[in-house]
């Protein structure tokens, strides 16, 4: 791009319009006075191609892409980091010249605010994922990598198994209801809600509806930030476990991507700032 004009970047998704992220990343270039902006862009299924390469040829630095197009892009980019190829999904796409690379920081994203934000270090911790869905991957390759025990938890057994054999290693299969399953949630030291169940609008949903069965020292996660408290997060407060809801994730895997775009770290504590602003907003 010309010196002197603004780089530009943007989420690629349908729906979008609910989204915080041209928030997030906005308030993160005004904090550090980057001549930048970032769009969201309402794209539907069959569209993505073409809206992919609309932004290559306006010069955008990079852009995001959520549901339903992080699997459908793997065969639109010219290149995946090994993580994005790993996990079967692209959140995340640099532009380097004339190629594409496609990335995923929903793993990385997970692992931090895992850390930083409940103080438990994956290494040698047996996990639940609740769902087998594309949040679901990121979150069992991260854990993985982190040196977890990784159990998949859902409806479909089948689904479930489809995602742990395109894994790998260290990662077991498990259908819901079952008594494996039971028993999972009984020895888990983190379970983790991957699925839509207690999203906005729908916010009395709840994957468990029973919290009985997990230990003293259980931390959960739900991966859902709209609400910022779901269900599952205050029922699990309310049982006296550490609880975290989606929030965490979702900025630390948008600021994951700066060092891809820009070099320099992100403006995390701005970036917070906005997207719960914006959320509360939304409310």
């Amino acid at each position: 791009m010309n010196h002197g004009t603004p780089r530009f970047l943007g989420l690629l998704g349908n729906p979008v319009a609910h989204s915080v992220s041209p928030a997030m990343h906005n308030a993160g270039f005004r904090a550090l006075g980057l001549d930048a902006v970032y769009l969201a862009f309402d794209v539907p299924r069959g569209a993505l191609g073409a809206a992919i390469y609309g932004l290559q040829a306006l010069g955008a630095a990079g852009f995001n892409l959520t549901i339903p197009h992080k699997e459908a892009a793997l065969k639109l980019l010219d290149d995946l980091a090994p993580a994005a190829a790993a996990i079967g999904a692209v959140n995340t796409v640099v532009r380097s010249g004339r190629h594409l690379v496609g990335h995923n920081t929903d793993a990385g994203g997970f692992t931090w605010a895992l850390r930083e934000e409940a103080g438990l270090d994956p290494r040698g911790r047996r996990a639940v994922i609740l769902g087998a869905g594309g949040f679901a991957r990121a979150v069992a390759y991260g854990l993985r990598e982190a040196g977890a025990e990784v159990q998949v938890v859902n409806r479909s057994l089948e689904r479930a198994r489809l995602l742990a054999e395109s894994l790998g290693r260290g990662i077991t299969a498990l259908e819901a209801g079952g008594g494996r399953a039971l028993a999972a949630l009984r020895e888990a030291d983190l379970v983790v809600n991957a699925t839509p169940l207690g999203m906005h609008p729908a916010v009395g949903g709840t994957p468990l509806e029973d919290l009985s069965p997990l230990k003293d020292g259980c931390v959960v996660v739900d991966g859902i930030f709209n609400p910022l408290t779901t269900r599952l997060v205050g029922e699990a407060r309310h049982r006296g476990l550490r609880a975290l809801g989606g929030l965490g994730t979702l900025v630390r895997q948008g600021a994951l991507a700066w060092p891809l775009w820009f070099g320099r770290e992100a403006p995390l504590s701005a970036m917070e700032a906005a997207a719960r602003d914006a959320l509360g907003a939304q409310a």
